[in-house]
């Protein structure tokens, strides 16, 4: 996997998954959030973000998940983060946000929570 390309799948009509690459910074997080948007636009209800690659997650790139987790709770979705390196369980922990954000150890247990 090459540092920043995303790679998206749909898993189902309301689920689509977002695998990671090395990095979610300044340099692709605006990508990020215009993906997240499009799929909201879409009716996308529920993202799985696979972030197993990460090496570096900025706030830039944090910031670009948080932007978007409200609007989905709104229509009864989430974006569920799966398969955590321990770069970016580090990061989420600093930021004290593992109990904001939805976290699971595997995409099938992201997969089960979205109904």
């Amino acid at each position: 996997m090459t540092d920043n390309p995303f790679d998206v799948q749909l898993l189902r009509d309301h689920v689509s998954k977002v695998t990671l690459g090395t990095k979610l910074d300044n340099s692709n997080a605006p990508s990020m959030l215009k993906l997240i948007t499009e799929a909201q636009a879409q009716g996308i209800q529920f993202i799985i973000i696979d972030c197993q690659h990460i090496e570096l997650m900025s706030s830039a790139g944090v910031g670009s998940i948080l932007g978007s987790v409200e609007g989905l709770r709104q229509v009864n979705g989430d974006i569920i983060l799966c398969n955590l390196s321990a770069q970016a369980h580090r990061v989420l922990q600093v930021l004290d946000l593992l109990d904001y954000l939805t976290v699971t150890p595997s995409q099938e247990e992201a997969e089960a929570l979205c109904g």
